[in-house]
């Protein structure tokens, strides 16, 4: 992973907030670098506000990948998505988050605090984050998401 691929930009909205503090507190653990564009409170607020600036500094290429969290992950991954350049997956379990980086070279990773619980969340951002983009065959389709 490249330097900007230590940097994991990440956002969440009041929903997501006790999960967004437990996976930031881990990839620091890790050594990755946080860069955290809110929400910082408990206090309702809306997910695209955060969604797209965490997305932005993905699509920059300021940070290598994002983690949004809210209470399904599905807005937040709604809001990402409108960003050209970033390929946003919502998961619940660890497959799919590997598929998703081996065939669709996502980008941003997005969790339901409400759906799934922080062992879980971890587990699925451990393996998004280790799983490595296959690339061949899948290049001409990840590049057709990018030509729309």
């Amino acid at each position: 992973m490249s330097d900007s691929g230590k940097r994991i930009a990440m956002a969440c909205d009041h929903a997501g907030l006790a999960l967004k503090k437990i996976l930031a507190e881990k990839l620091s653990a890790e050594g990755y670098e946080v860069v955290d564009v809110g929400t910082h409170t408990a206090e309702s607020v809306d997910y695209p506000v955060y969604g797209k600036e965490a997305a932005k500094l993905v699509a920059s290429g300021d940070c290598g990948r994002g983690i949004l969290v809210c209470g399904s992950g599905i807005g937040m991954s709604i809001a990402a998505n409108k960003t050209p350049g970033v390929r946003a997956v919502v998961c619940t379990e660890p497959v799919s988050a590997r598929m998703s980086r081996l065939h669709n070279d996502t980008n941003v990773l997005c969790v339901g605090e409400r759906l799934v619980g922080a062992g879980m969340a971890w587990e699925i951002a451990s393996v998004w984050l280790a799983t490595a983009y296959e690339g061949g065959r899948h290049a001409k389709r990840v590049a057709m998401l990018e030509n729309d």
